[in-house]
């Protein structure tokens, strides 16, 4: 097989997850190359909604909460940096997201949701009606919401073009094309096979390929087949002249404002393998989502329409840290926080490939589980 140029480690895929693990890896002095099959960002990263949903999206205290906690409160850093270097504006914003019930049923909901939050000494409002109108006069008539006031959004589109732009300016190397194996000896992995043949040579491999880790890469990495699958999202951008000034959660979805009257309605969760169409019966619950959420909305134009497959592991939990195969490292798995999970998961891998300790306890998320 052909040989190709080198690296102390190659990571395979180029994704948020895996740039931000390239750019904090050059930065403690590596050398890193990024093998990626479809595109920088082409997969989950620009198709996701960019919620910083650490606390929306938590369903109870854990392991998973805690990682997220720390990764929300890391994002300031990394959009900073990324700012500062390439000049392009991400998009955070400390926005707050606004859960809203509709009606009795779901009102009765949200004090459970709410009070093991209060118990871990994390923020969250419970607002009348009243105060709901009087923040978001556009929504429809709610019973009760809460308020996540620390939850925040980035643009995951302008984060991964920039997290390219300054891996580049850190002498991150990339190849084009598709990883089909890890090379490994003496028990240790020592490159990628591509497809074309090729082998990169490399002190320590990373595995951050997302749906795609469950293959010929996996196995090396001891993960079975099934041990990560793909779940298909599907999105819908609208235009309005009134979006809301908050992410809201309510009817089974989410708004998300963009900026310039802009507002992306999430999401669809499909098992339908790596099928990325979008479909008119989803599209058409989307809108329904959206206008029975915010009226407005039900004449908005509808400016973009797309899908993408995130990484879903059996148990909810990303897969972190080293593999079964030594110097084979892994960071997948993360479903609807990848965006979130991306500067933390960076440091993390980051951390394990050079031998320091990484920032939380990678136990719960141990590729072996």
């Amino acid at each position: 097989m052909a040989e190709r140029p080198g690296a102390e480690v190659a990571i395979v895929g180029g994704g948020l997850i895996g740039l931000a693990s390239a750019i904090a890896l050059a930065r403690r002095g590596a050398d890193v190359v990024v093998v990626e099959r479809a595109g920088l960002g082409a997969e989950a990263s620009s198709a996701a909604a960019g919620i910083l949903g650490a606390q929306v999206e938590a369903h109870g205290p854990g392991p998973l909460t805690e990682l997220c906690l720390l990764a929300r409160a890391r994002w300031a850093e990394f959009a900073g940096m990324l700012e500062e270097e390439t000049g392009i504006d991400v998009g955070l914003r400390r926005c707050g997201v606004l859960v809203v019930a509709l009606d009795a049923a779901e009102a009765a909901a949200l004090e459970p949701r709410a009070a093991w939050q209060r118990a871990r000494g994390l923020p969250v409002d419970a607002l009348s009606p009243a105060e709901v109108a009087a923040l978001e006069p556009e929504l429809a008539p709610v019973e009760a919401a809460l308020l996540f006031a620390d939850d925040q959004v980035v643009d995951p589109t302008a984060a991964t073009a920039a997290a390219a732009q300054a891996a580049r300016a850190a002498r991150v190397r990339f190849v084009a094309g598709e990883a089909v194996g890890v090379v490994t000896s003496g028990g240790a992995a020592r490159g990628v096979a591509l497809a074309d043949g090729g082998v990169l040579d490399a002190g320590a491999v990373v595995l951050a390929a997302g749906s795609w880790s469950s293959s010929a890469l996996g196995e090396a990495a001891g993960l079975a087949a099934d041990a990560v699958v793909p779940v298909r999202g599907q999105l819908l951008e609208l235009g309005t002249g009134a979006p809301p000034s908050h992410i809201v959660f309510g009817a089974g979805g989410y708004l998300v404002p963009r900026g310039r009257g802009r507002v992306v309605v999430g999401s669809t969760a499909e098992r339908v393998g790596y099928d990325k169409r979008v479909t008119p019966g989803a599209l058409e619950t989307l809108r329904a989502r959206a206008e029975r959420l915010c009226p407005v909305l039900g004449g908005g134009e509808t400016l973009r329409v797309w899908a993408g497959l995130r990484p879903a592991s059996k148990d909810g939990l990303p897969f972190l840290g080293e593999s079964a195969t030594a110097r084979l490292f892994v960071a997948t798995g993360h479903f609807r926080n990848g965006i979130l999970l991306g500067p933390l998961t960076g440091e993390i891998v980051a951390a394990l490939v050079t031998g320091a300790a990484p920032p939380i306890d990678l136990g719960p998320f141990a590729p072996t589980r």
